[in-house]
């Protein structure tokens, strides 16, 4: 069994998985839908969800820098209980503070373009909040 790592946006979402030890975390890919329609998002990651073997959900949780919880923060846990109820699979939440500032200056450092970090940001992101989840659980 695999974790699926997510990164919650207004109109994506990233995706990244766990291998089968729940070691490492490979960018899987990111969902586009429609500004804030979650269910097109959910009705798209079931696709994923049908192809491979997933025993839990890790989904960022983008938390002010002051520990508080804002507005983003309840969007996203107003999704994890979808993805609980649609999926009937655990969902744990991993502090995401920084992982697309993060992902954004790995991307620079590989001298990658404006236009491919733009594509690539929103998986990159999930795959840092899966990671920091795997290891964290090493510990």
């Amino acid at each position: 069994m695999k974790y699926l790592g997510l990164d919650l946006g207004t109109r994506t979402l990233g995706v990244s998985i766990s291998d089968m030890t729940k070691t490492i975390a490979t960018v899987y890919g990111v969902i586009h839908f429609e500004e804030n329609n979650y269910d097109e998002a959910i009705s798209k990651l079931s696709t994923i969800v049908e192809k491979e073997p997933i025993e839990k959900f890790i989904l960022g949780f983008p938390k002010n820098m002051n520990g508080s919880v804002g507005p983003r923060a309840l969007v996203t846990l107003d999704f994890k209980k979808q993805l609980e109820e649609t999926f009937n699979i655990p969902v744990e939440m991993q502090d995401e503070r920084l992982s697309t500032k993060e992902a954004s200056g790995y991307m620079i450092t590989a001298d990658m373009s404006r236009k491919k970090r733009k594509k690539k940001i929103d998986s990159l992101a999930a795959n840092i909040i899966l990671q920091t989840y795997l290891d964290k659980r090493k510990e």
